[in-house]
């Protein structure tokens, strides 16, 4: 079960290992919300055709830009453990939350908070990530997962898995350690760390802020406010007759209009269509 809209990778990885994708929809007139009964929807529309297994969920979204609260990741926490489903929490962005009221909650601490019940049962798997957060470091490639619950046998497969790869990215790793350990008050370099790290997240928070004011402003687009991540995802109304356009030359409406503003204006935006959205909804991150 993957989130629509959804990071590609997420369908990429589904498609090549012959697994079954089953969508649920966020909810875009609530700010790209999480809805469990959307879950059940998914879930039960499903089983009429596989056996889910696993559950992944983006927070802070990528390519909406939403922050879940406490309590949906609460209610989306019983909803694993009570179905029997692999969660997984893709947190990659954990350290960008720009919106006022808006808070990162890790799943394994709700998870430790909500009891044994819990706790102790639902399997789940946490990822981060070097080149997602505030650190920016996009030409460097590392993270890590944390995997609580998970059955030892699946566990030693999930093992023999990651050690085929010989040649670790050295430098990933070293950035990694960097990232877990960052400079405690007291060391030489934490003064400078924590003011670099500052100007990093407020430029971002600036830059979310006007990414929401300037696209409401332009006609016939709507955006929801950036409560964290890296992106927006714009909803554009189209006409009928572009949309038609689109149709005979044999592509989707909202690659037709990022074709168009590439060729007008010399700005690349990626089509929503690359996401998934629902029928009918146009959009570009």
């Amino acid at each position: 079960m993957i989130p629509i809209p959804q990071y590609p990778l997420y369908s990429a990885a589904l498609s090549e290992l012959g697994a079954v994708q089953v969508n649920y929809y966020l909810d875009e007139e609530r700010q790209w919300a999480l809805n469990v009964t959307e879950l059940r929807r998914a879930l039960k529309e499903a089983r009429t055709r596989c056996q889910p297994r696993a559950l992944c969920i983006i927070n802070p979204g990528n390519p909406t830009g939403q922050v879940q609260s406490r309590k949906c990741i609460e209610e989306v926490i019983h909803f694993a453990w009570e179905e029997k489903l692999f969660l997984l929490a893709d947190e990659v962005y954990q350290d960008n939350i720009w919106a006022k009221g808006s808070q990162f909650h890790s799943f394994k601490k709700v998870l430790f908070e909500m009891g044994p019940k819990y706790s102790e049962s639902l399997e789940l798997a946490s990822f981060h990530s070097i080149s997602k957060g505030f650190m920016g470091e996009c030409g460097f490639r590392g993270g890590y997962m944390e995997i609580i619950n998970m059955d030892p046998a699946v566990q030693q497969q999930l093992t023999k898995l990651v050690s085929v790869r010989l040649c670790p990215p050295v430098l990933g790793q070293i950035v990694v350690d960097a990232v877990v350990n960052p400079p405690q008050p007291g060391d030489p370099s934490y003064q400078q760390f924590i003011q670099e790290k500052q100007v990093v997240l407020s430029a971002l928070a600036e830059k979310a802020r006007l990414t929401e004011e300037t696209f409401n402003r332009a006609p016939g687009i709507h955006c929801n406010p950036v409560q964290g991540a890296m992106y927006s995802f714009p909803r554009i109304e189209l006409p009928a007759r572009a949309v038609q356009e689109a149709k005979a030359q044999g592509l989707a409406p909202d690659m037709f209009f990022c074709r168009k503003l590439l060729e007008e204006t010399g700005i690349c935006i990626v089509p929503g269509s690359g996401f998934g959205q629902r029928e009918g909804t146009y959009h570009f991150r």
